[in-house]
């Protein structure tokens, strides 16, 4: 193990490990890096399995978080049976790797991200040993499923109740996205009394003399993330044909990867916008500012389904934090946190609804100006990072309670023993060596 700049000049924060486990690509997931880092500048000491992201695993540093890549690649298709066999294999190995950190280490919670819920069986070791076990709900996988391949049979929406279920039940804490679906969490059964809701934001600077500077004419829209037909990318396009023709100088930049980036360049294509319309692939987290930094608005197209009700999405999170205005869909979660005058909103699904709040935005100079002042209401309502809300709360009282746990098998584990850790070989951050050159260094 490998002592990190937070933690090295203070023996009890050594105690403060946490693993990790996410099915993700972890350079571009906002929310995990967002979560993993923070707990790093908070004292804890963070490692995390993830699926490989080339063709060779890589163990490497950023941020002072440990990464783990595992031998499997994530699956981004439109194939139940991929997705399946991808989960399965990365469960395996995450059990594995979880298994062994919480042996050869000082490991005391496991934090699962999903999807899928599954992912907790990966902790199943040190959960039966008193380790402390987290979910993190990022989606709730049932509406997700059901969203995303439209036709799914009763039999397989009810294991994935159970799967969510049985998921919960193994987490000695849940962490759901909002409090929309915290609620929806709770009428699938769930008990209330161990969910909290975390809304992570990210701190950007505000680049805002820079989006002043980037383009004196013309207007630019942005949306950025996942690309696919639930979120409405190609409801944005459709919207885009019609805006080129009202709006001097419009362009949409649609920044991202998925499985309907190429549906969504032929769409593009098919409607003569090669010269509006621009398709960035992905950056990593923390260069995402800067791509948004030069846009005039944000806009996020959700579909109507029981995921999106259930989702407030990211994307409009960084508007916010960003102080770029929003146009946003009238969706549940949505209306939750936003007041009309926090973001401009359009009926979802209804291309000409869009249309009409763009160009409304487009034409009110002072309400561009004034809407992303509003927004920073709720930024100031649910900051996530103070001592007493939020994921540092819970993690404060994660590591101060008990001083002795109960493991699941009724014995009891003493707390925590710091064994020495001289000898191990500290990483270079600079250098992201492969898997195997690490473990050469390491033997």
């Amino acid at each position: 193990m490998r002592t990190h700049a937070s933690t090295a000049g203070n023996p009890e924060a050594k105690c403060k490990k946490v693993c990790m486990i996410a099915y993700t690509n972890y350079l571009f997931d906002g929310r995990i890096r967002l979560e993993a880092e923070s707990l790093v500048q908070w004292g804890y000491e963070v490692e995390i399995l993830v699926p490989k992201a080339k063709s060779r695993r890589r163990i490497y540093e950023m941020s002072g978080v440990t990464v783990h890549e595992l031998n499997v690649i994530k699956y981004g298709g439109r194939h139940k049976s991929g997705y399946i066999a991808s989960y399965i294999a990365f469960l395996f190995l995450a059990f594995v790797a979880c298994s062994r950190l919480f042996l050869t280490s000082n490991v005391r919670v496991i934090h699962v991200h999903n999807m899928p819920d599954v992912l907790v069986f990966a902790a199943l070791l040190p959960r039966l040993f008193g380790c402390r076990v987290v979910l993190d709900l990022h989606d709730t996988v049932p509406e997700m499923y059901a969203a995303k391949f439209e036709n799914t049979s009763r039999l397989l929406m009810g294991l994935l109740r159970l799967e969510e279920r049985v998921g919960c039940a193994i987490a000695q804490q849940i962490i759901c996205a909002n409090h929309v679906q915290r609620e929806a969490v709770i009428r699938h059964g769930v008990p209330g009394d161990k969910i909290a809701t975390v809304i992570t934001m990210p701190k950007y600077s505000v680049g805002t003399m820079i989006r002043a500077a980037a383009k004196d004419q013309g207007f630019r829209l942005v949306n950025h993330g996942t690309m696919s037909k639930r979120l409405g990318n190609d409801l944005i396009i459709q919207a885009a044909a019609k805006l080129v023709q009202e709006i001097p100088g419009f362009e949409l930049h649609i920044i991202g990867g998925g499985d309907s980036w190429e549906q969504m360049r032929s769409l593009s294509r098919s409607l003569g916008l090669e010269g509006c319309v621009y398709f960035h692939q992905g950056v990593p987290w923390n260069e995402l500012a800067e791509k948004l930094s030069t846009m005039d608005a944000g806009i996020v197209g959700n579909r109507v389904n029981a995921a999106t009700e259930l989702m407030l999405p990211s994307k409009l999170i960084d508007y916010v934090a960003m102080e770029i205005p929003a146009i946003v869909p009238r969706l549940s979660a949505i209306q939750y946190y936003f007041t009309e005058d926090m973001v401009t909103y359009f009926e979802p699904e209804k291309v000409d609804s869009m249309v009409a709040a763009t160009l409304a935005l487009y034409g009110d100079q002072a309400r561009r100006k004034q809407q992303p002042q509003n927004a920073k209401k709720f930024l100031k309502t649910y900051r996530w990072d103070l001592d007493e809300q939020g994921l540092r709360a819970i993690y404060k009282k994660l590591f101060r309670e008990p001083q002795e746990a109960e493991t699941m098998t009724g014995t009891r584990l003493p707390a925590p023993v710091c064994r020495p850790q001289s000898g191990s070989p500290r990483m270079d951050p600079n250098n992201l060596r492969t898997f195997e050159e690490v473990e050469v260094v390491r033997k």
